[in-house]
């Protein structure tokens, strides 16, 4: 018999950062191994964005088969290369960016999209790796919820969560940001994962969109809408909440480190900034008497959230696997300085090679495995249930 770990809504968000959510597979493995053979899928909202999307669009579709699912994102991610993401040899490198350069700094009409790197190829593993029809059959079989994947529309400068999810779900708007319902496709997760130059932009409907990590003020918001109880956030920040010292530099910074502050202000920060929000509300909200609450009709309630982020920085760990990056994408890089340790940032983004991915995946392992006892009171809504995991 298959059986739920708790009666509430379990939302999953899966935060963007290229090459970096393979931590998130981590995670997911160790959490299958936790939970009993017999549980159904525990996630009963699942919200991804930029590379976090194509994750989590993968397990909607295995939603009925969750652990397969799983199993599969691991296999895939453990045998990545760059030419599986983008053209990564020397000629297309070139080519690329030569056309990029040409029509920002000339106008020169060299056809389009216009990107510094051709992911063509990305588009060919999406439609081999994922069986988009499989997401509907899951939400009509009651093994899925929900399904969001957000982008950030160039024209009208909102961030778009498309989603695809139960009947009774309405669209909805915010300041800057709306949900729409959508038949997700391999177009969203191309545009959700489009880093601004990097990758071309997609045009949906009648706006062209980049990368959903951009202009995302609330990453956590989707998964609320699409009627999460608790939440679970995989993130990519390496160390998140430890404060750097402040060191003095004493060159300038080089593109590089330009480059990478930019990245993580796109796609770290603002998901820290919202468990940090919605930690602080859930905090308010217990201090609000329950009598006070109905009668002034306070139509607020806790969400309870479960964080887990990398324990160690990612940047040191690209470092490591510097040399992985292909030869013609490396000499491009180069000049940049993000092929040294201080650029490690935005390697890490890029560097989708099995055995940075292999690192990352064992990392999100051992994270997640040390959180063994956080998880399982996630998870089970009893001490019997968490006593039988």
């Amino acid at each position: 018999m298959i059986r739920k770990t708790t009666d509430k809504k379990i939302g999953l968000v899966l935060s963007g950062g290229g090459a970096r959510a393979a931590y998130q597979v981590g995670v997911l493995k160790a959490i299958i191994r936790l939970l009993p053979q017999d549980t159904a899928n525990p996630f009963q909202v699942i919200s991804g964005t930029s590379a976090g999307a194509i994750n989590a669009v993968a397990l909607a579709s295995y939603a009925s088969h969750y652990r397969q699912g799983i199993q599969r994102l691991e296999h895939t991610w453990k045998n990545f290369s760059c030419d599986q993401i983008f053209r990564s040899d020397f000629l297309s490198v070139l080519k690329w960016s030569t056309k990029f350069f040409l029509n920002t700094f000339f106008g020169y009409k060299a056809g389009d999209p216009v990107s510094l790197l051709d992911n063509s190829p990305l588009r060919q593993l999406l439609k081999k790796m994922i069986l988009f029809e499989n997401i509907q059959k899951a939400i009509d079989n009651q093994d899925l919820h929900a399904l969001s994947v957000t982008a950030s529309g160039y024209a009208s400068g909102e961030s778009v969560s498309f989603f695809q999810g139960h009947k009774n779900i309405k669209n909805w708007q915010r300041l800057r940001r709306i949900g729409l319902r959508s038949r997700i496709s391999v177009e969203h997760l191309l545009a959700s994962s489009a880093i601004p130059a990097v990758f071309p932009a997609i045009q949906i409907n009648r706006e062209y969109f980049g990368d959903g990590a951009i202009r995302q003020l609330a990453p956590i918001s989707p998964a609320l809408h699409l009627g999460a109880d608790k939440i679970l956030v995989i993130g990519v920040s390496g160390q998140a909440h430890k404060r750097k010292p402040r060191e003095q530099m004493k060159h300038y910074p080089s593109m590089a480190k330009i480059m990478n502050h930019m990245f993580n202000a796109a796609f770290l920060d603002s998901m820290e900034s919202d468990v940090e929000r919605l930690s602080r509300i859930n905090n308010t909200i217990s201090k609000i008497p329950e009598k006070i609450m109905e009668t002034q009709q306070i139509n607020l309630r806790p969400v309870e959230i479960l964080e887990i982020n990398p324990s160690e920085s990612i940047d040191d760990i690209a470092a490591r696997h510097a040399r992985e990056l292909p030869k013609g994408l490396r000499v491009f890089l180069k000049g940049s300085g993000t092929t040294h340790k201080s650029g490690a940032g935005v390697l890490s983004y890029l560097l989708f090679e099995r055995g940075f991915c292999r690192e990352l995946i064992q990392c999100g392992y051992d994270d997640a495995m040390k959180r063994k006892d956080d998880i399982l009171r996630f998870f089970c809504d009893s001490a019997e249930e968490q006593k039988q995991a």
